[in-house]
């Protein structure tokens, strides 16, 4: 019996965790920008992010060893950061138009992006069951936006802004994902993001205010540093779980994460001092981000093992 047979229950765990990191994630996020703009709080997350990874990694003698990239190692990395430094700014920016459950619900396009990336790059195949995930989370988002379709579709008022700024920050995740995937074998995956965290700590600096940081009362400071050390947390819970469950697994129970920040968002709004204030849904729009969430999970199940094409 495997170790990922013999400890589901560790990679079910941290699993839960980081879906939980996630969840609550986009509501810290939203209430921190009552006091701090977009490009500050970004910046503040990967500046934290970079020390704390440096540290790791010079704890385990394992630091970049960025010599031995060629040309084309380089170009993915520039795309690479460029791609996550824009998922972050984008993801911020959108969450600042709509609520935290729609974000956490649109995000969901990102995997979906690097599902179909996947298919082109490296020539990977959907399966029957992949396809009509896919397809009942396309009817799902449908349902989802039913009421703001208008809305959408001349691209006017607050949340068609919010839905085309995530939708640009799912397809620069995808396009970070599938750079990361073509740099293994030359560099860690730790090793990548510290050098991503680097470069979006200069790229960002110039619009970011760090100053503003002094004017923030004990609460907005420590909305910031939960959500400063929140990538940590969930990125190492993730990795956590990969060595105790399979990948499909795991991706299947973090595609509940929108779920989970519709979950807290009502249960903050329901107290005395609530922070956020989660849009009031209808059962088809319910209906609609379960069927999204449901397609997504069908996609990480369904997947077959198939081995990239080298390049």
């Amino acid at each position: 019996m495997s170790a990922a047979t013999k400890n589901w229950r560790l990679g079910l765990l941290y699993a839960g965790i980081t879906a939980s990191a996630w969840g609550i994630l986009p509501i810290a996020l939203k209430t921190l920008l009552v006091s701090m703009d977009p490009f500050t709080i970004t910046w503040y997350r990967f500046v934290a992010a970079a020390t704390l990874t440096a540290l790791f990694l010079q704890a385990r003698g394992g630091m970049p060893r960025l010599r031995q990239l060629d040309r084309r190692g380089w170009a993915l990395l520039l795309v690479a950061a460029g791609g996550l430094t824009g998922n972050y700014v984008f993801y911020l920016l959108g969450l600042s138009h709509i609520s935290p459950g729609s974000a956490q619900l649109l995000i969901q396009l990102a995997p979906m992006f690097l599902l179909i990336g996947g298919l082109v790059v490296f020539g990977e195949s959907f399966s029957p069951l992949q396809w009509s995930g896919l397809l009942g989370m396309v009817i799902g988002l449908g349902l989802f936006l039913k009421d703001r379709l208008i809305e959408l579709i001349s691209f006017a008022g607050e949340f068609a802004t919010g839905v085309v700024l995530l939708f640009l920050a799912s397809v620069t995740w995808a396009a970070y994902g599938l750079c990361q995937k073509l740099l293994q074998g030359q560099l860690s995956g730790q090793s990548i993001l510290l050098v991503i965290y680097l470069s979006a700590s200069l790229v960002l600096l110039p619009p970011a205010r760090p100053e503003t940081v002094m004017s923030l009362g004990p609460w907005a400071l420590a909305l910031l540093a939960f959500c400063s050390l929140n990538t940590v947390i969930a990125y190492g819970s993730f990795a956590e779980a990969l060595k105790f469950w399979d990948a499909s697994r795991i991706s299947a129970v973090l595609a509940l994460t929108p779920l989970l920040t519709m979950l807290f968002a009502s249960l903050l709004d329901a107290l005395p001092f609530g922070y956020v204030s989660e849009e009031s849904l209808d059962w088809v729009s319910i209906a609609g981000a379960i069927l999204v969430v449901s397609g997504s999970a069908t996609c990480a199940l369904a997947g077959r093992r198939t081995v990239p094409a080298t390049t």
